[in-house]
């Protein structure tokens, strides 16, 4: 087996039981915490993998994290989209490398990081919202894990139209989508798809009027949910608490116009 090891000014995650933490390996600095301190230049070049100890004593796991453990360690000021909707929005948008997408409603940024990470160097994201703040959170989000070549920020109310044409995906995290349907299909292709999150079935049933009304078809409504196990072989049973309802999901594709 050759060994795969953490690189200068990677990303790296140290684990220690449930607790995770993300950094960037940077050599000649350190990582603080109260369970003590790693020198970043005894992790670069270690294999993945391996068992770190702290100053004091704490013994870590130097992974590589996953795009699921990148997501849950956002930076955040609103709630951001869990992963396991995520996944379905991936999928059902059919994100892949080269795919040009829009969002709107940037948030903290976790699911443009994800929609970044998916289309790859040849595709793009662009993502809209109204507020600046949150848009320079979701920058920085970006930037932490160098994905920010991959998204062009507008900072504009999407009411007012979006700039772009012949998009593959565009995804909405807005409170009344159906506002804005008739801008979707100018900008959206033909071929592409469309999702949209909703907490509530009032909204939801708002956008299905305002999808039939704007040509839309194959329409889907889900939601998603995730149980996860305590990992004790002798004593395998559902973990206490579980992440329920987070929000609707809707997706639909567009009908050529007569």
């Amino acid at each position: 087996m050759v060994l795969k090891r953490a690189k200068d000014t990677e990303l790296a995650m140290l684990g220690l039981g449930r607790k995770n933490f993300i950094i960037r390996l940077k050599a000649g600095t350190k990582f603080q915490t109260h369970l003590g301190i790693l020198l970043h230049d005894d992790l670069i070049n270690q294999p993945w993998g391996s068992q770190v100890a702290s100053h004091l004593g704490k013994i870590f796991t130097l992974m590589q994290p996953t795009l699921h453990d990148i997501l849950l360690h956002t930076p955040r000021e609103s709630q951001i989209i869990f992963p396991k909707d995520i996944g379905t929005i991936l999928l059902r948008l059919s994100i892949k490398p080269g795919s040009q997408v829009i969002e709107a409603g940037t948030g903290s940024g976790a699911l443009t990081t994800a929609l970044a990470w998916s289309v790859g160097e040849n595709g793009h994201v662009y993502s809209y919202d109204k507020r600046a703040d949150m848009q320079a959170l979701a920058s920085n989000n970006l930037t932490r894990v160098g994905l920010e070549n991959r998204i062009s920020f507008r900072l504009q109310d999407i009411s007012l139209g979006m700039e772009e044409i012949d998009i593959d995906a565009i995804f909405l995290d807005l409170a009344s989508p159906e506002r804005y349907l008739p801008h979707v299909r100018k900008s959206l292709s033909n071929a592409g798809t469309f999702g949209s999150i909703l907490p509530t079935t009032n909204q939801v049933s708002s956008l299905l009027r305002g999808l039939e009304a704007n040509g839309f078809t194959n329409i889907d409504v889900c939601e998603t949910f995730i149980r996860y196990y305590k990992v004790i072989p002798d004593r395998l049973r559902p973990v206490d608490r579980m992440v329920g309802h987070t929000g609707y999901l809707v997706f639909a594709r567009p009908l050529i116009d007569d």
